[in-house]
């Protein structure tokens, strides 16, 4: 690495160091998320609700995993099911099962913004946000319908959350219980709207609340509002057990994977971030190739081919051409032997036969070749001629073989 690439390099390393470090010196911002689990103490939590109940309730006060429709089919459970969320939805066969529950003299509390449309269609409700012209935030004003619970001035949530409220109950059937509205500038309810009901089913009750924010740790720890949450659980509270249900949670706990919570802490993510970056630059500046190049080394030649011309050609200088008509032979019986598998040490009529049947030469031809081949092998002395029609002989036979004539 040149004296400049390591300057660069050094450059580039202050500059994300100093990224990560103004990254991690700024101030968290406030977690919003609408939880409602019990291990939460991000504002929309509900980590205080869990201690206060747990505290006051003791043994009756128990927590529930598994979905509405398994735990009814317990035969005894019997008590107050309790719910917050910041939606609630159960299915029609759920809301069937809830309904022949709570007519056995159990309690249902839902508080949520927004309510499952079977349950609410079941009990003739409709729900709407409240909204005023001009008016860019939402916060709520919250009170309770009874004048022994009623406070001098209603409780103010000072953050922008929905406004919600029931449009249309069935007032022959359903007893308001509670009321909201938008915050206008003063605190006084000059609108107030329907947000806490109680239904009536048979020998129980289900009590709809259109406020879930009143349950979370940023509301319990608000000033004295923990009153007005204590007030709204007043309405169920008996000695039968109250059930906590965590299994509808925006934020209930799910299997994640180790790179989703390395990401998820934000000194875990800049320091995963720095790694790659890292890594990334080692690649660029010591990644290529330091050594020099490997020579191309082109593999030996076949030179069978002139090894032979020069022996034949130094037995042709010699004029030794018996010898080369019997290494002619020779090579001529072996690529009898290798190619049709026929064996030469006895050669006769049957030799002949099994010879020609392969070749595709005739029995005459064959018997001719080899009875020249014998001749010319036992003859003292080979003229050039008669090695030219030596070869001759033997290629014209092997042509057959091949099927090239």
């Amino acid at each position: 690495m040149s004296k400049f690439q390591k300057l660069i390099f050094l450059g580039l390393i202050i500059v994300v160091a100093s990224l990560v470090y103004i990254e991690a010196s700024k101030p968290e911002p406030v977690n919003w998320f609408p939880s409602y689990t019990t291990s939460d103490k991000i504002p929309l939590g509900t980590y205080v609700l869990d201690e206060l109940l747990s505290e006051k309730l003791e043994d009756n006060y128990r927590k529930v995993n598994i979905p509405p429709y398994e735990k009814m089919r317990d035969p005894e459970f019997k008590g107050n099911y309790f719910f917050v969320n910041n939606s609630v939805d159960f299915d029609p066969t759920e809301v069937e099962k809830i309904l022949d529950w709570v007519s056995e003299g159990n309690n249902l509390f839902v508080s949520a913004n927004y309510h499952s449309y079977s349950l609410m269609d079941t009990l003739k409700l409709e729900m709407r946000n409240d909204w005023a012209a001009g008016n860019l935030g939402s916060e709520p004003l919250l009170d309770l319908s009874n004048p022994y619970l009623k406070k001098k001035k209603p409780y103010h949530i000072k953050h922008d959350f929905d406004v919600r409220y029931f449009e249309k109950i069935d007032t022959l059937n359903q007893v308001v219980l509670g009321e909201g509205q938008l915050y206008l500038d003063t605190l006084a309810m000059t609108d107030p709207k329907v947000n806490f009901i109680k239904a009536p089913v048979g020998d129980g009750s289900i009590f709809l609340h259109a406020q879930p924010e009143i349950f979370s740790n940023y509301f319990l720890l608000t000033d004295d509002y923990a009153a007005h949450t204590e007030q709204v659980l007043s309405y169920v509270n008996n000695d039968l057990p109250f059930y906590y249900d965590n299994y509808y949670k925006t934020g209930k706990a799910v299997n994640l994977s180790p790179l989703y919570i390395l990401l998820n802490n934000k000194y875990l993510k800049w320091a995963y971030y720095f790694v790659l970056i890292g890594l990334f630059l080692y690649v660029i500046f010591e990644g290529k190739r330091k050594q020099r190049k490997i020579p191309i080394i082109k593999p030996l030649r076949n030179q069978t081919y002139e090894y032979t011309r020069t022996i034949a050609g130094m037995y042709l200088d010699k004029k030794e051409y018996h010898n080369v008509a019997r290494k002619q032979i020779s090579l001529f019986m072996d690529y009898v032997r290798t190619q049709y598998r026929v064996p030469t040490n006895i050669i006769n009529s049957r030799f002949f036969e099994s010879l020609a049947a392969r070749s595709g030469n005739t029995f005459d031809d064959t018997r001719e070749l080899f009875v020249y081949l014998e001749k010319m092998e036992h003859k003292p002395e080979i003229s050039k001629q008669e090695l030219k029609e030596l070869h001759f002989k033997i290629e014209s036979f092997k042509q057959q073989i091949d099927g090239k004539s």
